[in-house]
């Protein structure tokens, strides 16, 4: 087995080595895994919502709803490579993680903790068989639809629609560049 394709199998415990920010607020990084139906070739020429799977996972704690992967940034990481491992660890998959969705602040269902949580896309290009959370956690590919009712966290979903939109405006600013191409070709030709 080639050493790039190993995992560690124990997840980082503890707070001595988590970023706070300037308030004293705990920095929290996380992924929108998703995947493309139907596409193991990548990015599909045009994308719209239906075509968008997204990756959920179970809260550690029983009956507290679907969410994405997120925990705490590190002081020995960037904030991608947090985000990348948190992914890892708790939905036990491995991809490209993209430009950041955004920065949200939020309290603790609680209400008692401030945290600053960041959010990327992954696209992904792994699932594991095995993977640190793989006996806590259970993870469900989903519909865009579905996610947006199971998810628990008001600011996740707030992340899941900047990703749709990234995604479908993408695509359609491909679509269009191609049109236009095709178009002053057939002018050039005349």
């Amino acid at each position: 087995m080639e050493l790039k394709n190993m995992v560690a199998l124990v997840s980082r415990t503890g707070r001595h080595m988590q970023r706070y920010n300037f308030h004293g607020h705990r920095q929290v990084v996380g992924c929108i895994p998703y995947r493309y139906k139907g596409n193991n070739r990548g990015t599909p020429s045009a994308v719209d919502e239906e075509e968008i799977e997204v990756l959920v996972i179970t809260s550690q704690r029983k009956g507290k709803g679907m969410l994405f992967p997120k925990g705490g940034w590190e002081n020995d990481e960037s904030i991608e490579d947090a985000a990348s491992r948190e992914t890892v660890e708790e939905a036990g998959v491995v991809g490209d993680v993209e430009h950041k969705l955004g920065k949200w602040n939020f309290k603790s269902k609680n209400n008692e903790t401030c945290y600053e949580g960041h959010m990327f896309p992954l696209l992904v290009k792994e699932q594991l068989e095995f993977w640190p959370e793989k006996d806590v956690r259970q993870r469900i590919w989903i519909s865009v639809r579905e996610a947006r009712k199971v998810c628990s966290y008001w600011w996740m979903k707030e992340a899941l629609e900047l990703l749709v939109d990234r995604l479908t405006a993408q695509a359609n600013e491909d679509k269009k560049d191609i049109g236009g191409a095709l178009s002053q070709g057939r002018k050039s030709n005349l």
